[in-house]
């Protein structure tokens, strides 16, 4: 597929006109009109233009060439003696779909008519009528553009008169089209790859190991794709290293602790952002690649934040480096909540769904008993921490999840009292909500519920079955009004009214992962088709679209690859491998990404991608040099291990977490985890043979799981099939 770079050049096409000979122009005054749906005679059709994409001849569909919204903002201008009873067709292409657009009529600066409009339900092209707006002058431009829906095509565009009748002797029409490339714009290039020219070499596949070059599901073609694997799972792991390493550079040096950004609050280590954002994905980073530094210098920021943050009990409150002190002089509960909730679901969580026990889930325990120690407001159900729907979301992820792995009741209960304030009270995110939020800082409330539902339905069925009918309202009702014809999910809903923010956010899987898991519990097919149908239309109608900055990115791809996990359609995995780069590209060379606390979230889905593309398997201690990556294929993982010298360590294996640190019913889909892709059950004993099929160690799971040991005597690559067996 060709592409156009430029993207603040204006391609100027100019149309075949046609200028048909007509009568007296004061025929078209007058006279009734008729509204047709084709330019069905010659007569009518005063000039017209073919339609082509200048950059790339394959854009033809049905035997035409055709323009893309999604490739270009398309302005037609058309000149005339314009009068009343002139129409544009515009023949618009489908494929038994539905599609949209945007409209603008504008005459000089001024802007006559606007709106958008949608067609579809056909194959092939059909001719749109659109009435040409009274003008002043003799030229008016149409403005076409995409829209969230999927966008139009179109092939050939018509001036038509519609006066009924004999239109010889008119003159003087034409239609000129400008195409403006829209541009593939993303973060802007931060300059990391060309300061790392050998890393650079590593990434790059050599010319002569290609997976295309040899049969698709041979031997030869899975070690091929586990080596493209470990190629980016090196440079996820190195660029994520740089970053920690960027962000340790900016640390307090009386404290340690780092800022919560580098261009405002450089001052201030806070709860909700430093510490819920950034910092967690540095503490997994060093334990991914630096198990010294994480069992050093992360644990210490650990160990000072609680003694110099913890203000209520264990709630944290914001610091000041300057002050050596709390930046407010009195503690305000809101805030303190707010803090503790955003870092024990954001932070902490997620380094409890990796590392399983560890001091960090004791800080999680402590800040959650703290928050439900000072719950201010008063309910039918009991005290809750507050009426925010971001603040009560997160506490019911939290709690869904700490009730299992603690397996104290106590956190059921005040997951209860949310679900209760929520699900059978008057405020209910679609029967009573004017305003929902499916972006972050409110759809939090939605993938919450659904987790306290899955938890109810395993040890609270009588509770379960009062949260059913409301549970399916909430999803219904997003499902109807929320998403557009890709399945993408609007920023906001109205529910009462259907209502929609126009964009699309990109925490669109936050609320899938819950609307999933409801379908594990309930096996409504709507429920899971409508996650299929988001995943089916990443590659071809999602595409390239401009998320945002690079924290966006991050959620966008992050909700993409959780869903893949159990819904692996093949162009969604293609579409992740396509836009990872563009989530790191704005990558400093010295590794700050964007400079604030949202670089964590890059790190964060940058591992969960390497993870993917080791399939959980991690090389210790890990080195710039080295590319682990792996490919299950037919029941059998291939795996291979690329050194450029000597290295000696352990292959670890990754462990039903969800199970065994958890201690969950299932492994629903949720957010702040890292999928599990090839894992070891302890029943089971791993056998690794060679490339050839000979088996050479089989060791148990316990063995899988501490690491089995492995020597790079020189450079090169070593080749392993993965298999495992139940214990005999």
């Amino acid at each position: 597929m060709h592409r156009i770079w430029a993207t603040r050049i204006l391609l100027t096409v100019l149309a075949l006109t046609v200028a048909l000979q007509t009568a007296r122009l004061s025929l078209c005054l007058g006279g009734e009109t008729s509204q047709q749906d084709a330019i069905t005679s010659e007569t009518t059709r005063l000039a017209e233009l073919v339609l082509a994409d200048p950059s790339d001849g394959t854009q033809i569909y049905a035997g035409r060439p055709y323009v893309w919204l999604r490739r270009y903002v398309v302005s037609l201008r058309i000149q005339g003696p314009l009068c009343d009873g002139l129409v544009l067709h515009l023949s618009a292409g489908a494929k038994n779909d539905h599609r949209g657009f945007a409209f603008q009529w504008v005459e000089g600066e001024r802007v006559l008519m606007s709106g958008t409009k949608s067609y579809g339900g056909y194959d092939g092209f059909r001719d749109l009528v659109l009435e040409i707006p009274a003008a002043t002058g003799n030229s008016v431009d149409l403005r076409l553009s995409a829209t969230s829906d999927k966008a139009a095509f179109f092939s050939q565009a018509a001036i038509v008169s519609r006066t009924g009748k004999d239109s010889s002797g008119m003159s003087g029409f034409s239609l000129q089209v400008n195409l403006q490339p829209v541009s593939t714009r993303g973060p802007i290039d931060g300059g990391f790859a060309a300061q790392y020219p050998e890393m650079q070499a590593i990434w790059s596949a050599p010319a002569d190991r290609s997976p295309n070059d040899v049969p698709e599901g041979s031997t030869e073609w899975a070690f091929r794709e586990a080596a493209k694997n470990g190629r980016l799972a090196n440079e996820m792991l190195f660029r994520a290293n740089k970053y920690m390493h960027g962000w340790l550079e900016h640390a307090d040096p009386e404290t340690g602790l780092i800022p919560r950004n580098l261009t405002q609050s450089r001052d201030i280590w806070n709860a909700q952002d430093a510490a819920a954002d950034n910092y967690p994905f540095m503490v997994l980073t060093a334990y991914l690649t630096d198990q010294e530094l994480f069992s050093g210098r992360m644990l210490e920021i650990l160990k000072t934040e609680t003694r110099l943050t913890s203000r209520l009990g264990a709630l944290p409150d914001t610091w000041s480096f300057t002050k050596k002190g709390f930046v407010q002089a009195e503690p305000q509960l809101f805030m303190l909540i707010f803090g503790g909730s955003e870092y024990v679901k954001d932070g902490l969580l997620p380094l409890t769904e990796f590392l399983g026990p560890s001091p960090w889930l004791d800080r999680l325990i402590a800040i959650e008993d703290a928050i439900w120690k000072e719950a201010p407001l008063q309910t039918p159900w009991g005290p809750i921490p507050s009426d925010n729907v971001e603040i009560n979301g997160e506490q019911l992820q939290v709690l869904s999840r700490l009730f299992w792995l603690t397996g104290n009741r106590k956190y059921l209960d005040w997951a209860e009292r949310l679900g209760d304030y929520y699900l059978l009270g008057p405020h209910h995110p679609t029967k009573n909500m004017e305003n929902l939020r499916l972006r972050d800082h409110g759809c939090e409330i939605v993938s919450g519920l659904c987790e306290l539902y899955v938890a109810v339905h395993y040890a609270d069925p009588v509770k379960a079955n009062q949260y059913r009918e409301p549970i399916h309202t909430m999803c219904d009702r997003i499902l109807e009004i929320g998403r557009d014809s890709r399945g993408m999910l609007y920023n906001s809903i109205n529910p009462q009214t259907g209502a929609h923010d126009p964009n699309i956010c990109d925490t669109w899987g936050y609320n899938y992962n819950g609307i999933y898991a409801v379908y594990l519990i309930d096996k409504t097919p709507e429920y899971r088709e409508a996650i299929r149908l988001a995943l089916s239309n990443l590659e071809d109608q999602v595409g390239d679209y401009h998320w945002g900055s690079a924290d966006e990115y991050a959620d966008s791809i992050e909700s993409a690859i959780n869903l893949y996990n159990r819904e692996p359609i093949p162009s969604a995995a293609r579409w992740i491998d396509r836009k990872i780069h563009d989530m790191w590209r704005p990558q400093q060379p010295n590794g700050i990404i964007e400079g604030w606390h949202g670089d964590g979230n890059v790190a964060r889905t940058g591992i969960m991608y390497a993870l993917w593309k080791t399939q959980g398997v991690r090389a210790e201690p890990w080195r710039e040099d080295l590319r682990l990556g792996a490919v299950f294929h037919e029941g059998r993982l291939y795996m291979t291990l690329e050194a450029s010298r000597e290295w000696q360590g352990r292959l670890i294996f990754d462990r039903p977490r969800h199970r065994h640190y958890f201690r969950l019913p299932i492994d629903y889909p949720r957010i702040n985890q890292f999928p599990e892709w090839f894992t070891v059950e302890e029943t089971q004993r791993v056998c690794l043979s060679t490339a050839e099929g000979k088996e050479f160690r089989t060791v148990t799971a316990d063995e899988a799981w501490a690491g089995i040991p492995i020597r790079c005597d020189q450079p090169g690559e070593m080749r392993w099939i993965v298999t495992t067996r139940s214990n005999e």
